[in-house]
């Protein structure tokens, strides 16, 4: 839900859906110790943002995705809408990896908190560094997926930026495969500077998996530049 924050004083619905969907999700964090619960209720509201907006999506190659295994999913970032069109139709377990401002934010704070979202520091290498240790522990462990935006941030310009060697690296910790996910259409429905959310078409492209077997960390230059071009040509 961190990704619809910054326009939620405009949309009194999406205002609503939010706060009723988080307090439950507040709720059931209780006896809800791994998570999964958290997560079922954020598709929820994931969906019904979707449809309040009108936001339609078609999804592809959804069926490259094994349900059973975890992976580490990568995909360019457009748009505050990506995040809500991830959760709805990619079906895995995954939590994501969030800049550690949402995380002091009261309220929303406290549902990435409980529900096991990654907070990410930005200002300190050396956490940053325990963070992904964090994040391919939680995969290996846990056995869930998670969810990286390589791009580091919002594309201003529309075109698909650098990417940061951290979703390589921690794939590679992990001993997963990464998943290259390509968004298009987010950015019409909620352009950058924008607060307004715009009915419009998305489409959500999944690419073969990647593996990372027998892979180590030298590889994460290659490995990092694999994942964007599979990305680039989803995207088109």
């Amino acid at each position: 839900m961190a990704a619809i924050w910054a326009y939620l004083v405009v949309d009194p619905l999406i205002l609503f859906l939010t706060i009723f969907f988080g307090s439950l999700n507040i709720a059931v964090s209780f006896l809800d110790s791994k998570g999964h619960v958290q997560m079922w209720m954020a598709r929820t509201w994931a969906r019904c943002l979707l449809f309040v907006s009108g936001v339609r999506v078609r999804a592809e190659g959804l069926d490259k995705i094994d349900l059973s295994k975890p992976y580490v999913i990568a995909s360019n970032h457009a748009s505050y809408m990506d995040t809500p069109v991830i959760l709805t139709y990619i079906r895995l377990q995954f939590r994501f990896m969030a800049k550690e401002e949402l995380f002091k934010i009261p309220f929303l704070g406290t549902h990435l908190k409980t529900a096991g979202h990654v907070s990410v520091p930005r200002s300190d290498p050396r956490a940053a560094v325990r963070t992904m240790n964090e994040a391919a522990e939680n995969i290996r462990v846990k056995g869930i997926s998670m969810l990286i935006f390589p791009e580091g941030g919002r594309t201003r310009t529309g075109e698909l930026q650098d990417f940061k060697e951290g979703v390589a690296s921690i794939a590679i910790k992990a001993g997963v495969p990464i998943v290259p996910v390509g968004l298009t259409g987010t950015r019409a429905v909620v352009p950058m500077g924008s607060a307004i959310v715009k009915p419009g078409r998305v489409t959500l492209r999944v690419g073969e998996p990647i593996p990372t077997e027998g892979m180590n960390p030298k590889d994460r230059g290659a490995l990092t530049a694999k994942v964007r071009e599979s990305i680039a040509s989803l995207i088109g």
